[in-house]
């Protein structure tokens, strides 16, 4: 009886090991920072996983938007690497996440987010049709945008910096991550 239940039991795990394989097949995930990213998880649900993202995860508990980011969406996000956060002048971080800059480190944050799903197919066709240059509203209520130099895409903040797009096409089911080698800022 002992061994026939094992059987079962082991029948059993590889089973649903088997199922688990095949959603993960089934589903085309991409790597950021050593973890898949799945598309039908939401935002936070993927990025909380990358280890090139901690910086940002952080930023984005400290600035309550962690249920906003959660929500249907969806929202295109421009995400920088903890390697982009490092170029920030000493001490700005921890300046930001100090709840006393909550509204600061949510506008900043808000620069890096764009209403909808804009793919790199889109962001093709936008800057096409803008002749070399489209311009995307944030969510903050600023200005972004996009071009391309050879085959990457650049985003240009309000102050003239630019980012550019390491990782394009990160689907989430609420949107869709560019990962991005630098901080945008917002002129005011």
């Amino acid at each position: 009886m002992k061994k026939q239940n094992l059987i079962t039991l082991m029948l059993l795990a590889l089973a649903m090991l088997a199922g688990n394989f095949a959603v993960a097949q089934k589903e085309k995930s991409v790597m950021v920072g050593g973890a898949a990213m799945y598309p039908s998880k939401n935002i936070i649900e993927n990025a909380v996983n990358s280890k090139d993202h901690t910086t940002l995860v952080a930023a984005v508990k400290a600035a309550g938007l962690v249920e906003t980011l959660q929500t249907k969406g969806p929202f295109t996000v421009f995400a920088p690497t903890n390697a982009a956060f490092d170029k920030l002048p000493k001490g700005t971080i921890e300046t930001l996440l100090k709840p006393e800059n909550k509204k600061l480190l949510q506008a900043i944050l808000t620069y890096h987010v764009v209403p909808g799903k804009l793919d790199e197919m889109i962001l093709t066709k936008l800057i096409k049709e803008s002749n070399g240059k489209a311009v995307l509203k944030t969510v903050s209520g600023g200005i972004l945008s996009v071009g391309m130099k050879g085959k990457y895409f650049y985003i240009t903040d309000e102050k003239g910096e630019s980012a550019k797009i390491t990782l394009a096409d990160v689907y989430q089911s609420n949107g869709v991550i560019h990962v991005i080698d630098a901080v945008l800022t917002p002129k005011e």
